[in-house]
Formats: C-alpha cells, sequence, structure tokens
C-alpha cells in the first residue's frame, strides 16, 4: 500500500506502542486520527506530531463501545474525507490467577481487547470496501499464539483477535476484496499496559484488596515490559507489514521456538508445554 496522503485510524494512539504506529505513519507521510482514553497523553502526542507538520486529528473512544467506535469512523470522515488504514491497537490486561479472575474483569478485558476490534472492523471495513482500498491491522499478543499462566481473560481475548483477523483476511481473498487485514503478535514492549489497565479497571471491578500473588505478577510482568522493545521499532514492524501486505507481524521471531515446541507436543504425546 502506497502511504503518502493517506488516512490512519489508530486506537490506542496516544502512548506505547499505539504512538509508535503514529510517529513511524507520521515519517511516511500519513495524515493521522488518534484514538484514546487518556486526554492528556492524547493531546500531548498531537501536540509532538503536530509540531512536526504532521496533519493529525484526535478524539476520546472507548473502544469497548460501539457507538464509541461509530463515532470514531465518522469523525475520521468528516476531518479527512477517507480512511485507509484502521489499527486495532487499544487494549488492556490484569495478571490474575484464573481461578481468581473475578466476571467483571473477564467481561471488561474480553470487551476492550476482542469486542474492540470486533467492533472496529464491524465499522471500518464497509467504509474501505467502497472506497477501494484499505488495510486493518489488530494487535494481539503472543498471548494469542500461547496461553501463558496468570492471564486467562488476556489470552483468550488475544486469541479471539488472532482468530479473528486469520478468519478475516482469508474471507477477503476470498471474495476478492480491496482490503488487507494482518495481526500484530509482539512479545515484550516498552509500554505502560500494565499500569494504565489498573488505572483504567472499572472500579465495580476492583477487588478490596489485591492478593499478593496478584500483586507480585503484575510487579513482574510490568519489569519485563520495563526493558522490552521500543514501541518506536515496533511502530515502524506494523508500517513494513501494512505496505507489504504481510498478515503476521512478529516483534520477537525468535521466541516462534516456543510455538514448535508447542506443535511438536500437540502431535507427539498431546502434552501441554511450559509457555
Amino acid at each position: 500500500m502506497e502511504t503518502t496522503g493517506r488516512v490512519a485510524v489508530i486506537t490506542g494512539g496516544a502512548s506505547g506502542i499505539g504512538r509508535g504506529m503514529a510517529r513511524a505513519f507520521a515519517d511516511n507521510g500519513m495524515r493521522l486520527m488518534l484514538a484514546d482514553l487518556d486526554d492528556a497523553m492524547l493531546a500531548a502526542t498531537v501536540d509532538e506530531l503536530t509540531a512536526r507538520g504532521v496533519e493529525v486529528a484526535s478524539t476520546r473512544c472507548d473502544v469497548s463501545k460501539l457507538e464509541d467506535v461509530e463515532a470514531l469512523a465518522a469523525a475520521t470522515l468528516d476531518r479527512f474525507g477517507a480512511v485507509h488504514v484502521l489499527c486495532n491497537n487499544a487494549g488492556i490486561g490484569i495478571p490474575t490467577p484464573t481461578n481468581n479472575i473475578r466476571l467483571e474483569d473477564w467481561r471488561w478485558i474480553i470487551d476492550v481487547d476482542l469486542w474492540g476490534p470486533i467492533y472496529g472492523v464491524k465499522t471500518f471495513l464497509p467504509i474501505m470496501e467502497e472506497q477501494g482500498e484499505g488495510h486493518i491491522n489488530t494487535t494481539a499478543s503472543l498471548a494469542g499464539l500461547i496461553a501463558g499462566g496468570f492471564m486467562g481473560a488476556y489470552n483468550v481475548a488475544k486469541h479471539g483477535a488472532v482468530a479473528l483477523m486469520g478468519t478475516l483476511e482469508r474471507d477477503l481473498r476470498g471474495r476478492k476484496s480491496p482490503v488487507r487485514a494482518s495481526v500484530l503478535c509482539p512479545g515484550p514492549i516498552n509500554t505502560d499496559i500494565s499500569r494504565h489497565s489498573v488505572t483504567y479497571r472499572p472500579s465495580k471491578a476492583k477487588p478490596k484488596q489485591n492478593s499478593a500473588a496478584e500483586g507480585r505478577a503484575g510487579a513482574n510482568v510490568q519489569a519485563i515490559l520495563d526493558t522490552g522493545m521500543d514501541p518506536d521499532d515496533v511502530g515502524r514492524l506494523v508500517l513494513d507489514g501494512i505496505t507489504h501486505d504481510t498478515f503476521w507481524i512478529l516483534t520477537h521471531p525468535n521466541f516462534s521456538k516456543v510455538l514448535t515446541r508447542q506443535l511438536d507436543a500437540l502431535i507427539g504425546d498431546g502434552s501441554l508445554t511450559k509457555a
């Protein structure tokens, strides 16, 4: 896909991977609509890009609500008249043992991490097909390929996101659609997703007191993320995947050996490997 002058919509675009995508897309001549719930960081990212001469707009959007996603599409068309790339990037995750995950957390995480991309596809695909060009990318995770411990709701949602995009891409090719799809499966990236998830966790879902195990798990996850890949590098990988119509976008291809071991065990003795 040609990028110069094209319009990209990025949810979760105020920070982390979303901001990395925005910077990479901007460097390649794209116009941007950024959506997020963090008003301060959204404004800061818009100011940064505007100062660089990028044509960028923003809007507050809760991707777990269809009406917000529809409003995002309407705002983009009002401002730019088209949308060529959608990055379903907004995401959350709370490390919790599966037996302790509250139903409210299950609903919240799946609403954002899976229903968000579903709403994005439902809303933006018809627009792209009508204009005869487009690409939809969804941020899943290596957790969408390997079901590690302590992240049950997140794993379920991200596996769903991978399945959504794989099915979508096959369907698009089958009916010769001008739109393509891809899925980003990042490993550890230096973002604040863990901290932001705690901030935006619905009040009704907050336990009176986190368990010691949950606290340790959260700290361990954030410590790993703090030493992870730079989000700007991820943004460039996504840009490359979109411009070359690559379906699988992996930040840590060396982790593929874990997938290989899992597949070998599946067709071997049927055991579940350690993630």
